[in-house]
């Protein structure tokens, strides 16, 4: 087997199989998570949170994020916290130890998480290419921590720090409050043109470093020679941004038959494995086949000659208003979009949270001695009810948009994997 000049010294694509399944097992064992929480000021959070078909969801989400991040993942976590949800924060190795501390500092700093204690930070962290079987590694592992923390939350959901939501979380609760709990929003692309240069791509063989080298990121390596395409499993590809049901992602990480590994090993050597790995599992096992949406519930604007999305701005503000749809991607730190998206839809005050039935008085400052002399704003001193919600305009106009596709069948529809490699 021939290896290009920049990745000569490899002996064989089936050494880096064994390299990502160790990687992955030294991920979960490195890992240090941080949970945010101090006796005296927590809530017993799984006594608060009433669980049930006529209750509100709870979402497990992950925050990414590298260096110069911290910032951005911190107005994303305000923009999206609700107490019955579960947050993982996670910074990768270009990021230096003292930001990722500063992020831990940060979230402790809020009274609200530490009493929730529903927002974890991962402190020892590991390099990340985008590009590669690492990013699929870490979202496995994110997921894998997530069910560690706790198993009662319903969907899992991906987010950059470059991400923003368009609605509140109340309106996505409400939204999402009706729905089967085992429902998983993914994205299929559907051009045959796209397919056929897919195809390309799968049979392509790559290495990722980042596996490996903890510490510093490197390109991926592209092998001369090519594979065949499998005909043990259908490969199908779409978008990296999903939101995934508890029992899916459970499937994916414990696995209880083979499938999900054997694939991993697959993909370990694949390009842009976050664009094909869920939604191949998806569509190739019978208990999971007709539970895809295929939507991402994204707002994102594909610039097919740079290869890249578009930076969103004020000029999309209109469109992407008027798209219906849950989050929106990228935006650049600090753009005027995103304080208008906080005014006008959000209604989040600045540096604070989003209000809602479970917090009366949010963006207050408490005026007791110990507030003063501590100079910590109380994000909400008055506490509500987390087991109701408030929906705006926006979570009812989601609701009714996924309740007809719930009515006309689409859901459950034959056809939920419409994209085949």
């Amino acid at each position: 087997m021939r290896i290009s000049k920049a990745s000569a010294w490899i002996s064989g694509y089936h050494l880096w199989i064994m390299v990502f399944a160790i990687s992955l097992l030294l991920l979960g064992a490195s890992t240090r998570l941080s949970r945010i929480g101090y006796s005296g000021e927590s809530i017993e959070y799984q006594y608060l949170v009433s669980k049930g078909n006529s209750y509100p969801p709870v979402f497990a989400y992950w925050i990414c994020g590298t260096k110069g991040d911290k910032e951005k993942m911190l107005r994303l976590l305000k923009a999206i916290y609700h107490p019955r949800n579960q947050y993982l924060l996670q910074l990768d190795a270009d990021s230096s130890d003292s930001e990722r501390e500063e992020l831990l500092v940060s979230v402790r700093s809020e009274r609200v998480f530490r009493a929730y204690e529903n927002v974890n930070v991962l402190g020892k962290s590991y390099t990340v290419n985008q590009m590669g079987p690492s990013a699929l590694a870490a979202t496995l592992h994110a997921a894998a921590l997530l069910l560690k923390i706790s198993t009662d939350w319903d969907w899992f959901i991906t987010l950059s720090s470059s991400d923003y939501p368009l609605m509140s979380q109340d309106d996505l609760l409400h939204a999402f409050t009706f729905l089967p709990r085992d429902l998983n929003f993914v994205h299929y692309t559907n051009k045959t043109s796209w397919i056929w240069k897919e195809r390309e791509k799968v049979n392509q063989i790559v290495v990722d470093p980042s596996l490996h080298n903890p510490i510093r990121k490197s390109p991926l390596f592209y092998a001369v020679e090519t594979r065949e395409t499998p005909d043990a499993f259908t490969l199908f590809e779409g978008s990296p941004w999903v939101i995934l049901s508890r029992a899916f992602m459970e499937y994916c990480v414990e696995g209880w038959d083979n499938f999900p590994r054997k694939l991993l090993m697959y993909f370990s050597n694949l390009a842009y494995p976050l664009e094909s790995y869920f939604h191949t599992v998806l569509c190739n096992i019978a208990e999971f086949q007709n539970t895809t949406v295929d939507n991402d519930l994204r707002y994102i604007i594909w610039n097919t000659a740079q290869g890249a999305p578009d930076v969103l701005n004020m000029f999309h503000y209109n469109k992407m208003v008027a798209s219906g749809a849950v989050f929106a991607r990228p935006f650049q730190e600090g753009d005027r979009v995103l304080q208008k998206i906080d005014k006008k839809i959000l209604k989040r005050p600045a540096n604070g949270l989003i209000p809602g039935e479970w917090c009366s008085d949010n963006g207050r400052k408490n005026q007791s001695m110990e507030a003063s002399s501590s100079k910590e704003e109380y994000l909400c001193s008055t506490r509500g009810n987390i087991n109701a919600v408030k929906p705006g305009s926006y979570g009812i106009k989601l609701g009714h948009f996924l309740k007809k596709l719930v009515r006309e069948g689409r859901l459950r529809s034959n056809q939920s994997c419409p994209c085949t490699i």
